[in-house]
């Protein structure tokens, strides 16, 4: 080699960097497609690799540096023996979820020394993941195995390993950019500077002029067609209130014009080169303010069919709806507590942003990739927007690197759609990290009242809410959102008064949608709250309080707006979990540093199993011709664990081993229709869907034995590769030449329709630590309890658990999508917005309640999104004992908690 190559994985490469090029770009367009790319700015760790043995952050490594050195990936770091042996951990472990950012933790475990051993969080800082709260990830680098092989038929309970996780650990998992696509072409958008305003004219022809470039598209070349970028299984939940590109602008940052180019930088400059005559129109960016009279209306041209409730009062969806007399329930009332909370914007900061590729078949046949949650209603929404037949677009994913509800829309595909069309080549649209914090979604910040009044026992007699969500300048989810978070925070307590005032409004602002707990954590976070204080105020156990006034089995549940007749208790496990977080209460736990104030604190919540108004799936099971069996599922695969949990009730039902189960999953060409894995759904929907299908192939298959061996079938059973009847073994492969000889088929379908549906229960419990002196909040010990129904697969439902406790403890602790008065997001950068590291975060104890759901696949419920909501109380509560001071704005940063601090040491006292 000569001293100006680069020897990539032990091989030369001789062709010179790229001026400017980062080491990043450079493997990856020689096919390392394991250096991952999830931030541009050294923040993340995903793409680290080995560079003379060291690890480096690739994305900000000048590929010119790299000249003369050996540098390593994830796919260089095996050896011809087998795995390198922190591959090896982290597969024994799984210590990973979507996995996206698994190599770069591998390259830097790699790396590591002792003394860096032995001081985990510091050696780790550089590396982030959102998915598993990093337990996982600390157990993978100590080298602690938790994945156990079941024997036939018996997977449900059992440690299965994910099916993928070879692949994630050696960096062969395909994501969505992990693929070579000959003549790519690369599509760049330039983006509004003002928060609202009229486009007057757009001037394209130095653009176009710019070598490279083969297209500049506008409002002038998108459809007159309006949509949601929300995507649900009736179109109709979400207000159609969006055009591809428009000539208003209503945010910063939204779509102005789309460039199309040979590179990425061609597309940059020719997005530079765009000249945009704009009239600035009046905004408004706090949603009381958009409420009022005279406010600048959004989108006051919409009609009544757009699904906006009243579109001259920039409200997009309102709920009132009472159950009993609030009114007369809080006069009777021994206590009334009324207070106001307010949440913050959040982001989702999957580590994969959002993006997709698209191209048109010569035969005019459209194919998209995409980083979605919803293959199948993204190509719904394409065929309409394009009017094109349903078989002439495919969606696909390959695996998604994150999701948490931020994939339930459709932000990048219609673009590239447009773009392939207009252009007839392959287009790539791959998101900045930049543009998912200002161009993407977040979490809705809710503004929340509350009032509740309790007698003397704690009983509740009365609670009132006004709600209101600011949607941002789209009402993606909008409606959806504010129904839910008000539905279940409310229906879990037995109060007999209840009333809801709530409202989703339009801001000039980067638009909210769909995030974990989809509005409960919100709610949650002041109800919870309020009852925390009533406890106290009434000298009571919060707990008990609680325990007084939940819900029981066998009790219907009563939300404001009235009975859900599909939402029913299908198994009942709060009285346990309540039993867990009590007794964590009474155990002193670990010390705090001297002179720090300590406290704790509890919270709970219930969500449903599945969102209303049916959530559909289909399933095939097919028997191979060597014995093993294929589940066709549509679900995506994003770190949720519904692969694993598929594969686990398919070789449970028939009776043989989750190896021998192959999955096909998230391309609406090869499975059948799925709704999309969103609203904790895998297990809940499209596992029953896999459930029913097992059952009637099992069944098929069973009786095709009998009738070839005489066997009475129910002396026939499945088992690891083939069928036993009464002792004579019956190879799978030859019961499948039977089947074929005798016209038969070998494969069965399953559907599940989302409905009866049922319900999961969640409680927190924190200890913390204050520091008086500078506010620090430090968590000595987190508690968990879930009532999960049948537990699948414990170790990946822990994992599901610890992610969403973790990401709750970032959005109730210190994530903030800050926007300026201007509308701007000035927090568009992992180093301005305070994503958690392992040293952020506590070892969450879990415990799951032993229930059976009548309504889940095998007695399970969903275990996703769940975790999330009770976090914020519980943190709150906590903070509230150990300060005396009721915290009611998130996050609870230092500065905030040490103001308030402040604060009360110098307010008067009045004896």
């Amino acid at each position: 080699m000569t001293a100006r190559g680069i020897v990539v994985d032990g091989t030369a490469c001789t062709q010179a960097p790229r001026p400017g090029q980062c080491l990043r770009t450079y493997l990856r367009e020689r096919g390392r497609f394991g250096v991952k790319k999830g931030c541009d700015t050294g923040d993340c760790g995903a793409c680290t690799v080995h560079v003379d043995g060291q690890p480096v952050h690739s994305c900000v490594y000048p590929a010119v540096r790299a000249r003369g050195r050996q540098v390593t990936t994830i796919g260089g770091l095996a050896t011809p023996d087998g795995l390198h042996p922190v591959q090896q951990r982290f597969l024994d472990a799984q210590g990973f979820q979507c996995g996206f950012c698994t190599a770069g933790f591998i390259m830097t475990a790699a790396a590591l020394d002792e003394r860096q051993l032995g001081a985990l969080p510091q050696a780790l800082k550089g590396n982030l993941c959102r998915c598993t709260g990093y337990r996982a990830i600390e157990d993978a680098v100590r080298g602690d195995r938790h994945v156990h092989e079941p024997a036939s038929g018996a997977a449900v309970g059992a440690n299965v390993a994910a099916p993928a996780g070879r692949e994630v650990v050696t960096g062969a998992a395909r994501y969505t950019f992990d693929v070579d696509v000959p003549g790519l072409l690369h599509l760049k958008v330039l983006r509004s500077p003002h928060p609202h305003a009229r486009i007057l004219a757009v001037d394209t022809s130095a653009a176009l002029a710019l070598p490279g470039v083969h297209a500049v598209l506008t409002h002038a070349d998108a459809p007159d067609r309006l949509y949601s970028t929300a995507q649900h299984e009736h179109p109709s939940d979400d207000p159609a209130d969006t055009r591809l590109l428009d000539d208003v602008v209503r945010h910063v940052g939204q779509r102005v014009a789309a460039v199309v180019a040979d590179t990425e930088a061609a597309a940059e400059e020719g997005c530079r080169r765009v000249v945009v005559r704009y009239e600035v129109l009046p905004a408004v960016v706090d949603p009381e303010e958009a409420m009022a009279p005279g406010a600048p209306v959004l989108h006051g041209d919409r009609d009544a069919e757009a699904g906006i409730a009243r579109p001259a009062d920039n409200v997009v969806g309102e709920i009132h709806a009472e159950v009993g007399d609030v009114d007369a329930g809080l006069a009777a009332a021994d206590l009334v507590h009324r207070q106001t909370f307010r949440t913050q914007r959040v982001q989702h900061a999957s580590l994969e942003t959002h993006g997709a590729l698209a191209w048109v078949d010569d035969d005019g046949r459209v194919t998209v990739r995409s980083s979605t949650q919803t293959p199948f209603l993204t190509r719904r929404a394409l065929c309409r927007l394009f009017d094109l037949p349903l078989d002439r677009v495919r969606v696909l994913t390959g695996r998604v690197g994150g999701g948490f509800g931020g994939k339930q829309e459709m932000l990048v595909e219609d673009l590239v759609v447009l773009a392939a069309l207009r252009t007839g080549r392959p287009v790539k649209l791959e998101h900045t990290r930049a543009e998912q914090f200002t161009a993407t979604t977040t979490r809705h910040p809710f503004t929340v009242e509350v009032t509740a009044g309790a007698r003397r026992d704690g009983t509740l007699t009365g609670i009132r809410l006004r709600v209101v969500s600011n949607t941002g300048a789209y009402g993606n989810h909008g409606p959806g959102v504010l129904f839910h978070g008000c539905h279940e925070s409310l229906s879990v307590y037995r109060c007999p008064n209840k009333r809801v005032d709530g409202y989703a409004v339009y801001t000039n602002t980067v638009p909210a949608g769909a995030f974990r707990g989809y509005g409960l954590g919100q709610v949650s976070f002041a109800v919870e709250s309020v009852l925390d204080e009533l406890a106290r105020r009434l000298d009571l156990d919060p707990v008990a309080l609680r325990a007084r006034n939940v819900v029981r089995p066998g009790e219907r549940l009563v939300p404001p707006a009235g009975h859900d007749d599909d939402l029913t208790v299908g198994s009942y496990g709060l009285d346990q979990c309540l039993d867990v977080v009590a007794a964590a209460a009474r155990d002193a736990g670990p010390p705090a540093p001297p002179g720090w104030l300590t406290g704790h604190g509890m919270a709970l919540s219930m969500i449903a199993t599945a969102p209303p108004g049916g959530h559909h799936a289909d399933a095939r099971v097919t028997l191979l011709p060597d014995g093993r069996f294929e589940v066709a599922v549509g679900t995506a695969e994003f770190g949720n664990g519904s692969t694993t949990v598929h594969q686990q009730l398919a070789a449970e039902t028939l009776g043989t081993t989750p190896d021998r189960i192959a999955i096909r999953q998230s391309d609406t060409d090869l499975v059948g229709h799925d709704t999309g894995a969103f609203g904790s759904t895998g297990t809940i929907v499209a596992g029953t869907a896999v459930l029913h299908a097992c059952r009637a192939l099992r069944d098929r298959l069973l009786a095709l034995a009998s009738a070839h061996t005489g066997v009475p079938v129910a002396h026939c059973r499945l088992d690891a590769d083939a069928l036993d009847c009464a002792g004579d073994r019956l190879p799978l492969p030859d019961l499948w030449d039977l089947a074929q000889s005798a016209g038969e088929q070998t494969a069965a379908d399953g559907h599940c329709a989302g409905t009866p549906r049922s319900v999961a229960f969640n409680t927190q419990w924190f200890r913390v630590a204050v520091d008086p002196d500078t506010g620090e909040i430090r968590i000595l010990r987190s508690v968990h309890a879930a009532d999960a129904g049948t537990v699948v697969n414990p170790m990946q439902c822990r994992g599901q658990v610890e992610g969403g406790v973790a990401q709750a403890i970032g959005a109730a602790l210190c994530e903030e999508v800050r926007v300026d008065p201007g509308g701007t997001v000035t927090t568009a950068a992992f180093r301005q917005y305070h994503l958690p590291t392992l040293a952020d975060l506590p070892r969450t104890e879990v415990h799951f309640a032993r229930t059976r759901d009548a309504v889940g696949p095998l007695g399970a419920k969903s275990m996703s999104e769940s975790p999330f909501n009770p976090v914020a109380a519980a943190l709150a509560n906590a903070l509230r004992d150990a300060t005396g001071i009721r915290f009611t704005d998130l996050p609870l940063t230092a500065d905030r908690v040490w103001l308030a601090l402040h604060e009360h040491r110098s307010a008067p006292r009045i004896t």
